[in-house]
């Protein structure tokens, strides 16, 4: 009877359907880091910046998967890595590709200039092994918006049977995942004339586990993308286009939610200009509604220009929304400098007012600062640097060298031309000296760049920065932390700070090829005395920060200090300030405003 009833169960299993035969494809997506001067690889343990180029190719793919774009009986496995912050174990990933057959695509996503010759070197060996690579991100999108397809370096791709991905993802990395999962990748996918619009499309997105190797547990987003200026030396303007495009207060809310359900609240909104973005209201009261209405924490870092003070309520509600750190692309104070950059937008007589609207909402203001505009010599940029931190209450200024980056004017005019600039891509990080200057010799213009980071960051400006901070409602528990970063990383380090981090990783296997490999008894020994040292001059920094931390929050009149900086702007538009003065640029501008008071007055009595 047992037997009976065994029978008649086995009857009855194989009469149900059978299970398919499901395929998994591997999709893994490196960002790539790039190497520093000793041909090491750049990784911290905890790194300063998410990759919003990551965040946005995960949340793709994750749209694709959920979509099963390569049919019903094929799951997507993800795996996101960001070589800043992770080791990126080669074999690891080609013996995993083995045990699938092949099936999947290695995708090196927004990978910049200076990342393409590490790009290329972790590509190599996949493309060995037969596994499908393709490479996207501003590189291979600038070279090909600006150039004629083989300039710098493409052909390397070519050679390499690399697919080269040229504009943005969305809408269009099914397609190149269809392909690859029929082994029939396309040389090139140029999407740069069809800008896809944003609205409604997959939102930015890393796992817990990814974010968390950055400092303060911190994500990024776009919320929109495109910039309607035409700076010669931007890069953005060929690749995501003039025409601004948005994300929606919705996609941002969603995006927000899915966030905060891993415990994460603190983003990097990478817009070049979010000051520009048309739906900057109706983001920040949604962001607003968010952190005051659903008790979201919202910690909020944003890029904006030196105008975005004059537009009714942004910087009042930029606050509530919960920016506590924000950006300016400050680039200059010489007008005669922003000029030949084509950066006229950038009117040195708005200056302080803008500074001092986001000193009155308690906010850590940092400026991009660039070295090398053609009337630039290391005595005026000496005197620039003292004007600044006498005259602007900047928390924070970024020091950059003047580069002829791959995908913007600058390089197109120098490259039609034939003028000399360093065939090393890797150097194209704008700290490094990329071509030849009218006044200044490429010895005198590097020393400058590393002279600059320690005018700015002198103890006695930095206690100064933090006594403002006490007197405006700016956090100096905060402040320290930055300063900190900024202070100490191109001295420790040799990389910008931006590139910088918590504890610098190595390995003697991750060095640039054609470079020697170090004997292990020799690099070991050598980074652990290079540790102990360097976090010996950070532990000195942080002691002297902290107190004057404690000192200045002990004097009862901290909050009545003030000096030139934070003194609110005069009736004649400060007029006699060195800002002004110092500069044959400076006293136009001054002039321009005061011309152009008169006319108005004058239209006003008619």
């Amino acid at each position: 009877m047992s037997a009976a009833i065994k029978k008649e169960g086995q009857l009855a299993r194989s009469d149900l359907p059978r299970p398919r035969c499901v395929k998994r494809f591997q999709l893994v997506l490196i960002k790539p880091s790039h190497y520093d001067d000793d041909g090491y690889v750049i990784r911290w343990w905890r790194a300063m910046i998410p990759s919003n180029s990551l965040a946005a190719l995960y949340g793709i793919g994750l749209d694709c998967a959920e979509r099963q774009v390569l049919g019903p009986d094929v799951v997507i496995d993800i795996e996101a890595i960001d070589e800043t912050n992770t080791r990126i174990d080669i074999l690891e990933i080609i013996a995993r590709f083995r045990r699938h057959g092949t099936f999947g695509l290695v995708a090196l996503v927004g990978v910049q200039s200076n990342q393409y010759p590490r790009a290329l070197d972790i590509a190599r060996p996949f493309r060995n092994a037969g596994i499908p690579v393709a490479i996207g991100g501003f590189h291979v999108s600038g070279c090909l918006a600006m150039l004629d397809g083989s300039a710098v370096d493409l052909d390397d791709c070519r050679q390499m049977g690399i697919a080269m991905f040229a504009g943005e993802a969305e809408g269009r990395l099914h397609m190149v995942l269809q392909d690859a999962a029929q082994g029939r990748l396309a040389p090139i996918y140029n999407f740069m004339k069809e800008l896809p619009e944003m609205r409604c499309t997959p939102v930015p997105f890393l796992p817990k586990r990814s974010v968390a190797r950055t400092l303060g547990l911190s994500a990024s987003f776009d919320a929109g993308r495109g910039c309607p200026y035409q700076c010669s030396f931007c890069t953005i303007i060929n690749v995501q286009g003039r025409k601004s495009r948005y994300r929606s207060a919705d996609d941002v809310e969603r995006l927000i939610r899915l966030n905060w359900a891993s415990g994460i609240h603190k983003f990097f909104i990478t817009d070049d200009n979010f000051a520009r973005n048309k739906e900057w209201e109706a983001i920040l009261d949604r962001l607003i509604d968010l952190r005051e209405k659903d008790g979201i924490p919202l910690g909020l870092m944003i890029q904006v220009d030196t105008l975005c003070h004059k537009i009714p309520n942004f910087v009042e509600k930029a606050k509530r929304a919960g920016v506590t750190r924000v950006f300016i692309g400050l680039e200059n104070i010489n007008p005669d400098n922003l000029i030949a950059a084509n950066k006229r937008q950038n009117k040195i007589t708005e200056y302080r007012k803008m500074l001092l609207a986001w000193k009155a909402q308690g906010i850590i203001t940092l400026a991009g600062y660039i070295l090398g505009f053609p009337a630039d010599t290391p005595e005026t940029i000496r005197r620039d640097i003292e004007i600044i931190k006498r005259e602007l209450p900047l928390d924070v200024v970024e020091f950059f060298c003047l580069t002829p980056l791959p995908g913007s004017k600058d390089h197109q005019v120098l490259w039609r031309q034939g003028t000399a600039m360093d065939l090393d891509l890797n150097k194209y990080d704008v700290e490094h000296v990329c071509t030849a200057h009218p006044k200044m010799s490429k010895s005198e213009w590097d020393a400058i760049y590393r002279e600059a980071w320690s005018l700015y960051y002198t103890l006695e400006h930095m206690r100064t920065l933090l006594c403002r901070a006490a007197a405006t409602g700016v956090s100096m528990g905060s402040l320290v932390k930055v300063l900190v970063t900024f202070a100490t990383t191109v001295r420790l380090e040799n990389v910008h700070p931006l590139q910088g981090g918590i504890l610098r990783l190595r390995h003697p296997s991750e060095r640039r090829p054609g470079l020697p490999r170090e004997n292990a008894w020799i690099f070991w020994p050598r980074l652990a005395a290079e540790i102990v040292y360097k976090h010996a001059i950070l532990i000195h920094m942080i002691a002297r920060l902290l107190l004057f931390r404690i000192a200045i929050a002990l004097d009862p009149n901290a909050q009545m200090y003030t000096d030139q900086a934070l003194t609110p702007v005069r009736d004649d538009g400060d007029e006699t300030l060195d800002l002004f003065t110092k500069t044959t640029g400076g006293h136009s501008a001054v002039s321009h405003v005061k011309r152009v008071a008169q006319l108005t007055a004058t239209d006003r009595s008619i």
